[in-house]
């Protein structure tokens, strides 16, 4: 199916419907695929094949695939890891975040936490910066891992506060997905803004993994206004909700609030 939007792509006089589409390709990969064919690439976008060839050889040309003419295949090329980490130097937030998320999981009784800091894209939280236990048994995350946006507790802190218009198109992004899954969304949507009112943070219990527990709250970057998501949480069977609640919501706010003054 085709992930562009077809609004954006129809109404909006400024939206480049060539370059949305050659995002879409590089967005084709997933974490297991090293190689993908111009067929794939076609089966995941819905576009039509003559198409996916000339945006192919584009990105080939512009070093952001490289081709394997013998078979047919395509790779992602440094280009793409290039924007990447150019994109993570850049963030300040993730720089400064790194000691107070090791503070955070040091000062504890739970040896078995995780903390990351993550930040919307579509409808997922993509992990920037981790800080993982050292136990055998924990659960282990890193900088780039995928988490969904509306069933996890640092999606549904950064959607509590994030403006309107701006959940208004998240929402557009969902119901590429099919209007049922919009409707889900929204429900969500208003269950982590009532949840973020009442609580100061939310919550995910098995929401996302049934075998995880995990409290977040938002950081807002002053210098950009971007809107950034903090949890911290553990296997469900060593980190329960009460001592999450009652131990280390508290400091979890307290870490946000400190990030966000800078």
């Amino acid at each position: 199916m085709d992930d562009i939007d077809p609004d954006l792509d129809g109404k909006d006089r400024n939206f480049v419907t060539a370059l949305a589409r050659g995002l879409e390709i590089l967005r084709c990969f997933r974490r297991d695929d090293l190689t993908l064919t111009n067929s794939d690439f076609s089966e995941r976008t819905g576009l039509p094949k003559a198409t996916i060839s000339r945006l192919t050889h584009t990105l080939c040309e512009l070093d952001y695939l490289v081709a394997d003419t013998r078979v047919g295949t395509y790779r992602l090329s440094a280009g793409v890891l290039r924007l990447g980490f150019s994109r993570l130097a850049a963030m300040e937030m993730r720089d400064r975040a790194k000691h107070e998320m090791h503070g955070l999981r040091m000062d504890g009784p739970n040896p078995f936490l995780t903390v990351a800091l993550g930040e919307q894209h579509r409808t997922e939280v993509i992990y920037l910066a981790t800080d993982c236990s050292n136990e055998g048994v924990t659960l282990l995350m890193r900088v780039g891992s995928r988490l969904p946006l509306f069933h996890s507790a640092i999606g549904k802190a950064i959607l509590a506060v994030t403006p309107q218009e701006r959940v208004e198109q998240i929402f557009g992004f969902a119901r590429l997905d099919g209007e049922e899954v919009e409707v889900e969304a929204r429900a969500h949507y208003e269950i982590a803004v009532q949840e973020y009112g009442e609580k100061g943070f939310c919550t995910g219990y098995g929401n996302w993994r049934s075998d995880v527990n995990g409290i977040a709250v938002p950081v807002h970057s002053l210098s950009d206004g971007r809107v950034y998501g903090l949890n911290i949480g553990g296997p469900s069977y060593r980190v329960k909700p009460k001592q999450l609640e009652k131990v280390y919501a508290e400091r979890l706010v307290r870490v946000a609030q400190a990030l966000s003054l800078n």
